[in-house]
């Protein structure tokens, strides 16, 4: 009489089939979660970069109040997102200039609002010494890490 399964052999060559296909997947995993990331802060990069250059574009045309000493470049991120009044309208309709800042998706603090979880520069620095002012004229990561490309996400 022949009994019918599998035998010790089989299981274990077959457990061990699995662990390494398994050990081929996670690394292709991280590597797609990452690009993911990657896409993501590009996209928020240049969403919250347009609406730096649309409101600047509103300050050179008189639509946006400034003063003399300011150079046209929204003074804070929640600017963008709460709006200013034209002044060109009778009625001092609200001009937003971006729905909502995203957060920046390198960023593990949950307690940070968006805005703070970016880096940003003023008109006033110097490219090569990024740093905060009176306004914002550029915005980059936080994040010191390199990307998958071998830059740090801090450059772009």
């Amino acid at each position: 009489m022949k009994k019918s399964g599998f035998t010790l052999i089989e299981l274990v060559v077959t457990v061990l089939i699995v662990a390494i296909l398994a050990a081929g997947a996670v690394p292709i995993m991280q590597m797609t979660k990452q690009h993911n990331k990657e896409a993501e802060l590009k996209q928020a990069l240049r969403q919250i970069r347009e609406a730096i250059d649309l409101y600047k574009k509103a300050s050179d045309e008189g639509k946006v109040k400034k003063t003399l000493d300011q150079s046209g470049y929204p003074p804070s991120l929640e600017v963008l997102e709460q709006g200013a009044h034209d002044q060109k309208d009778v009625k001092g309709k609200v001009m937003r200039f971006i729905r909502q800042i995203p957060r920046d998706p390198m960023s593990n603090d949950p307690d940070l609002r968006p805005s703070e979880t970016w880096a940003k520069r003023s008109y006033e620095s110097d490219a090569d010494n990024p740093s905060e002012g009176a306004d914002v004229y550029d915005i980059h990561s936080r994040s010191q890490k390199k990307a998958i490309d071998g830059t740090f996400y801090n450059t772009w």
